[in-house]
């Protein structure tokens, strides 16, 4: 009797693991890619808020994949389940939209399937909402103006450098006007037509195009430093910058 109710138990036991191998068998492994949008809110979402505008800053290589040839002005969608996090002094803590305000820098992360168009992954209600510092905000901007001899890739951008603010053109004193500059994934393109900015790649520049790039480094770095660290942004006809910067 209790020999077999011992081989029942293992039976049973046995069963049970099938059963939760089965269930995790039928659960996708891939929970889908990660698309990171970040930038500034165009608006305050208020309390209960279904979506958050956003003018996309940086992002992640599937994020900036997404929106090529999308406007830089993007709207999100919100669900029960997105984490609005609000950081401070290094520490999140979990709020509403209702804390949120015009022009905090915000980071969207959003798991859709691979291959998802912008629309769709737009429409995918975010994992979390990430309220934080802007990367490098506290930096000094180094502006370098120019014309590119055409497509650029692998990492660098040549730029023949006509013009800059003053960190840059001090930088340049004595050196050649012809120097390259480093970007990276999480590096904006943006081709302007007139006030309105379009995302493109580094491949679609074209030669003679009137070139801006925006860089955040330490005041004290050389222009050797300045050029390995990836540009924030990359301006393609970029309108002129307010005179603070």
């Amino acid at each position: 009797m209790k020999l077999r109710l011992a081989l029942a138990l293992l039976a049973a036991s046995a069963a049970s693991a099938v059963a939760v191998a089965g269930a995790a068998a039928g659960r996708p492994h891939d929970h889908g890619r990660l698309f990171a949008f970040s930038g500034e809110l165009l608006a305050a979402p208020g309390p209960g808020a279904t979506s958050v505008s956003v003018r996309v800053e940086r992002g992640n290589r599937a994020a900036l994949h997404a929106l090529l040839g999308s406007s830089q002005n993007q709207v999100f969608a919100l669900g029960p389940g997105t984490e609005i996090l609000l950081w401070s002094h290094g520490v999140p803590h979990a709020g509403g939209t209702g804390e949120l305000r015009r022009g905090d820098y915000v980071t969207v992360r959003i798991r859709a399937p691979r291959g998802s168009t912008l629309r769709q992954v737009e429409s995918t209600p975010a994992a979390t909402v990430a309220a934080h510092a802007a990367p490098n905000g506290g930096l000094p901007l180094w502006l370098f103006v120019g014309a590119v001899a055409g497509p650029q890739s692998g990492g660098r951008v040549a730029l023949h450098v006509e013009s800059g603010n003053w960190k840059a053109l001090h930088a340049l004193l004595g050196q050649p006007l012809d120097q390259s500059f480093a970007y990276d994934d999480g590096t904006v393109f943006l081709l302007w037509q007139g006030r309105v900015p379009t995302v493109i790649d580094a491949s679609q520049l074209r030669a003679g195009d009137r070139i801006t790039i925006r860089i955040r480094a330490p005041r004290s770095y050389s222009l050797a430093q300045v050029e390995a660290t990836p540009a924030a942004r990359v301006g393609d006809h970029e309108p002129p910058p307010p005179p603070q910067e």
